[in-house]
């Protein structure tokens, strides 16, 4: 299959949202699969903004989009910013190219396209007739065979007519499909659809197969929800002698509910994991493998991805949303950052460098880095291990009052024998208190950080200093020590 392809070189892929809102991990998936062919076989990946819904179609979005996209590294060769001669890039810019093609569909004996007067309660009334006869929802045709003279006596009395595509009688639409194989549709099933709104403005289903040829896009690599789109994009394009791209339809993203993945069911737009602090690479390394197979499962960046992708391990099966396979992913890439980097993370989502001294702060970010997964939980610590206090709840309080007075006396002694010297500190206090295990640990490390869990005690005992481990525990000390009520 993919030996086919590399024989209808030079390639073209695109990605062509509609900036509608804030972009979502469907998308994002689509764009990255479509930079990862491109990648691979060193052709051209297109940005294609659809923003002929006027009303919901917002400039803020696009910029957002695009800013999203470049900082998950999923760069466009050709489109808005960077240009091409295939343009322009946004549809809202390209009426006079549909209008063209409308000519060629309306003039002469063509017949491709006709007007359609029929109100929307006209269309809802014949799907509910249809329904009722359990026949498939489709245009009826009753505006089909209207006469020249009867469509300009509805344009003279005021109505504005819809461009409905004339589908032919009893053929079939075939294509090979790069994932799903053959397809085959009657072309009575499909019946007549609009490709021109009453204000002349172009749908998705018309203007999207236009600019997919005009552009010279060679592949077509979008969700399955689509594969009902593509006999009547093909239509068109049979239609007007336009070229015809080869399509790949790849399976949807279905929540943990097995419904397609949505806001309501887990999916979270790109900006919102940007915010939270999720890294590109793990979102990239994460979605590479939704609905596509890698043999490696070491983090890889957008080249070595797109090496390894193969459209023959695309699934054909829906690709189900784990929130955890996402965390795992979020957990390499953060432990593959330099400590330099994990600098510039946390302190883009948070006030470390006011917190952690100075001379403290690469050790503390090294130490620290197999223990998080997003820079709140840095901060956290800092703030743990530097900040001037630490509030306890019920169950740590309990753990140090256990301990008791002779637990932290010993601990302070031993701090001002030998500084931070941890095998000399659990010598001493085995011997003087007569304990091991979680009875030394755990109030030692509620002690000297307030939590049970975290890094090696080691480790923030020599992060936090001689001075700080003391405050801690003359603090526990005095807590221990206090009247009861």
């Amino acid at each position: 299959m993919i030996e086919s392809i590399m024989q209808t070189l030079p390639l073209k892929f695109r990605f062509c949202p509609s900036p509608t809102g804030l972009i979502h991990f469907g998308n994002v998936r689509t764009a990255l699969f479509n930079v990862l062919l491109a990648h691979k076989f060193k052709s051209t990946f297109l940005l294609r903004i659809e923003d002929t819904d006027k009303e919901r179609s917002k400039v803020e979005y696009t910029e957002a989009l695009m800013d999203d996209l470049r900082w998950l590294d999923l760069s466009w060769q050709e489109g808005p910013e960077v240009g091409g001669d295939r343009g322009p890039y946004w549809q809202s810019e390209r009426q006079a190219i549909y209008d063209h093609y409308y000519a060629q569909l309306t003039s002469g004996t063509s017949r491709h396209a006709y007007p359609c007067f029929c109100s929307e309660a006209d269309l809802e009334a014949m799907r509910k007739v249809q329904r009722a006869q359990s026949q498939p929802p489709r245009y009826a045709g009753t505006c089909r065979h209207l006469s020249k003279e009867e469509i300009e006596a509805k344009i003279a009395s005021g109505l504005k007519p819809t461009l409905r595509f004339r589908v032919p009688d009893g053929e079939a639409v075939e294509f090979q499909d790069l994932v799903k194989g053959p397809q085959r549709f009657s072309s009575d099933d499909i019946g007549d659809f609009i490709i021109r709104r009453a204000d002349g403005t172009a749908p998705f289903m018309y203007c999207n197969a236009i600019d997919d040829a005009l552009m010279e896009v060679t592949h077509v690599v979008r969700g399955e929800d689509h594969l009902t789109n593509t006999p009547r994009q093909i239509l068109i394009l049979q239609a007007l002698g336009l070229p015809i791209p080869q399509y790949c339809h790849i399976s949807l993203i279905m929540g943990a509910d097995h419904t397609p993945l949505s806001k309501r069911n887990g999916s979270r737009n790109i900006q919102t994991l940007r915010e939270e602090g999720y890294l590109p690479l793990a979102i990239v390394n994460y979605l590479a493998r939704l609905g596509h197979y890698y043999a490696e499962d070491q983090l890889m960046d957008i080249k070595s991805l797109s090496a390894h992708f193969d459209f023959s391990h695309l699934s054909r099966s829906a690709a189900h949303f784990d929130e955890q396979q996402l965390l795992h992913w979020q957990k390499e890439a953060v432990m593959a950052l330099s400590v330099s980097e994990l600098a510039v993370w946390v302190k883009a989502h948070s006030e470390f460098s006011k917190i952690v001294p100075a001379e403290k702060r690469a050790a503390f970010l090294s130490k620290l880095q197999p223990n998080v997964l997003f820079p709140q939980e840095l901060a956290f610590w800092a703030e743990q291990l530097y900040g001037a206090s630490l509030k306890l709840d019920s169950a740590s309080n309990d753990i140090l009052l256990q301990a008791g007075k002779d637990f932290f006396t010993t601990a302070l002694q031993a701090i001002a024998e030998k500084g931070i010297d941890y095998a000399h500190l659990q010598a001493a206090l085995q011997n003087k208190c007569q304990i091991k295990g979680r009875a030394l640990f755990q109030p030692l490390r509620v002690a000297v950080t307030g939590v049970l869990h975290g890094p090696h005690l080691e480790d923030v005992l020599q992060l936090m200093g001689v001075e700080q481990v003391k405050r801690r525990f003359e603090v526990a000390l005095q807590k221990v020590t206090e009247p009861r009520p």
